[in-house]
């Protein structure tokens, strides 16, 4: 259940402020199809997710523990300086829409998790933990829940929300818990 539990809080904070989340915005105000726009970041982030978690029990095995917990610290405290640096989506005027609002939705967030911080997390995550299934039903519910309100409230919810603020507590959070999973390496 920590494997969850960790997974879970880990991408759900990382998320905040995320450009996957800005571009859950944006899908949400061109479309206006809350549900399979939510149903479209729900399948991406399994997807992306799984990927991410197979290449972490992957590289998982060739880490002691301690040397795990070590890689999951370190990689904690990269991703609170990380989160510091709030994501911005590019301008994309101009371009032909496609029809459909999840398969825009799939493609597009597929794409923009490949390389983010909620990906590198749950590869981190999934090295550290011995429950595959678990850690990816966590980062994909975080994912999913952060992103759910910004898709059915939209931009008039984002606008009210003190970004800035977020992310250094978010930052605060990958800080702590970079601490600890480092203090557990130590020992």
């Amino acid at each position: 259940m920590e494997a969850f539990l960790v997974s879970f809080s880990t991408v759900a904070i990382a998320e905040i402020g995320d450009r996957t989340q800005l571009l859950s915005l944006m899908l949400a105000a061109q479309y206006r199809r809350p549900w399979s726009i939510l149903a479209g970041v729900l399948i991406a982030t399994l997807a992306n997710h799984l990927l991410a978690g197979l290449i972490g029990v992957r590289l998982g095995r060739f880490l002691t523990p301690t040397r795990l917990d070590l890689v999951v610290g370190v990689s904690l405290i990269a991703m609170a300086l990380w989160t510091l640096k709030p994501d911005r989506l590019a301008d994309q005027s101009g371009r032909r829409q496609p029809r459909s609002a999840f398969l825009a939705t799939l493609v597009a967030f597929f794409i923009c998790e490949i390389g983010d911080k909620t990906q590198v997390a749950t590869a981190a995550l999934a090295a550290a933990y011995s429950n595959l299934l678990l850690v990816v039903a966590g980062t994909t519910l975080g994912m999913v829940l952060v992103n759910a309100p910004a898709v059915f409230i939209g931009k008039a919810f984002a606008a009210r929300l003190p970004v800035k603020t977020i992310h250094y507590v978010a930052s605060a959070l990958f800080l702590i818990l970079g601490a600890i999973f480092i203090l557990r390496a130590v020992r």
